[in-house]
Order: structure tokens, then C-alpha cells, then sequence
């Protein structure tokens, strides 16, 4: 009996930790990043991306990072990376790079967008905040 009443004394503590994040991050503002509907490209091969992006908590420096894919989705493209906050508010992104001429051209593509940052402590591991996956139009800029 006395067995019985520490399993289940131990199962409903262990129950109670594990929901206790939960709680306590559905109180706290969600991490989110988005997409503009529309990314541009320069006749020079520059395209830019951009967005808005909102964290809280980071342990570390902040970078929204994108790609972006169009025609083949298994072949895509890093488009720049920039250093941001993690304050709660929410802030605009914007990455540009440049490409070849052609690598990207006006039409439809896909875009991945994300908010981490890069952990001070340790082996600097990033920690994902935020990620957004969105069809896009890349328009001449």
C-alpha cells in the first residue's frame, strides 16, 4: 500500500513539472516571424526578403535568417542574415544578397524564415525561436 501511494505521489509530481512550462510559456508572449508576400529582385542579381519578427528570452546574440527556393523546391538559396533583438516588441527584417544574375527572376517562390540565437554559454548551440515557411512573389526591383 505504502508502495502504491509513493508511485502514484511520484507519477502526479512528475505530471505537475511537466506541465508546468506549459503554463508558464502559453502566459508569456509567443515568438513569432512572417514573411512579406512580395521579395524583390535586382537586375544585378540582389534580391531582398523581408518581414517582421517578435522573441522574447534569447540567451544569446538574435539573427533572422532566410532562403528562399523557386522551380526546383530541394535547390535553395541563403538570402543574407541580420543581427536583431529579442525584446518582446515587434520588430521589421529585412536580408538582401546578391546572386547571378538570373539565379532568381521574377515569378513564384518559397521562402523560409528564421528567428534564433546563438547560445553565450558553452558550445554555442542556436536555439530556435520562430519559423515561417511562405509562397511568395518575387517581383523586379
Amino acid at each position: 500500500m505504502l508502495f502504491r501511494q509513493t508511485v502514484g505521489a511520484a507519477a502526479g509530481a512528475a505530471l505537475l513539472l511537466l506541465l508546468a512550462p506549459s503554463a508558464v510559456a502559453l502566459s508569456a508572449p509567443s515568438d513569432e516571424v512572417t514573411v512579406d508576400p512580395t521579395g524583390t529582385v535586382a537586375a544585378d542579381g540582389t534580391v531582398t526578403l523581408s518581414g517582421t519578427y517578435r522573441c522574447t528570452g534569447a540567451a544569446g546574440p538574435v539573427f533572422v535568417s532566410s532562403t528562399v527556393s523557386q522551380g526546383d523546391p530541394w535547390v535553395s538559396h541563403p538570402i543574407g542574415g541580420s543581427s536583431t533583438v529579442c525584446d518582446g516588441a515587434e520588430h521589421r527584417w529585412s536580408n538582401s544578397e546578391k546572386k547571378a544574375p538570373k539565379t532568381l527572376v521574377p515569378g513564384p517562390a518559397h521562402v523560409e524564415a528564421t528567428v534564433f540565437d546563438i547560445s553565450a554559454t558553452g558550445l554555442p548551440l542556436p536555439s530556435v525561436h520562430a519559423v515561417r515557411e511562405q509562397d511568395v512573389a518575387i517581383v523586379q526591383g
